[in-house]
């Protein structure tokens, strides 16, 4: 697998990359899930998330990503009654957003590490507890941050496949 895109997050004013995919927990609950298309190899959920964190609640408050039949995925597509933001009641367990220069980059999923880790412990959608985990020091020309290195992304609607897809 490779390394994936990470789901964004809102936090202390911050817009941070989150190696955590809480969207998944409320589908493998019984969560209606769209049919998303899986046009990327760094992103094999098909969608990306935006949270927030407010007054220690967990939010989803966008949804980015295309479905089977070509249009566009929104939150309303999952959520429809809760169009703008949806508090993340079906979600615990652990938020992991990597901070600092990469120490090891790993090609599957979120396992490259870097220096830090910022943990936010989440119970039924509200953080119980957040920690700071120092994993070490990297060299000083390490890449910075957070990023998926390479990605190959595929068309959606393939006019045909004897022509690559070319219109």
């Amino acid at each position: 697998m490779t390394a994936q895109i990470a789901e964004r997050l809102l936090y202390q004013g911050e817009m941070l990359s989150m190696c955590t995919n809480p969207l998944n927990d409320y589908f493998s609950m019984g969560g209606d899930s769209p049919r998303f298309a899986n046009n990327c190899t760094a992103l094999w959920r098909g969608y990306v998330g935006d949270w927030e964190i407010i007054d220690s609640r967990l939010y989803l408050v966008g949804l980015s990503g295309s479905l089977e039949d070509g249009s566009e995925a929104t939150l309303a597509t999952v959520f429809p009654e809760f169009p703008r933001r949806v508090f993340a009641h079906w979600y615990s367990g652990t938020v992991r957003i990597p901070q600092g220069r990469r120490l090891e980059y790993v090609h599957m999923g979120y396992s490259s590490k870097y220096e830090r880790d910022l943990i936010l412990e989440i119970k039924k959608g509200v953080v119980a507890a957040a920690h700071l985990r120092h994993n070490g020091t990297a060299e000083e020309d390490a890449p910075q941050g957070y990023g998926v290195q390479a990605m190959t992304v595929f068309p959606i609607n393939e006019k045909n496949s004897s022509d690559g897809g070319q219109p």
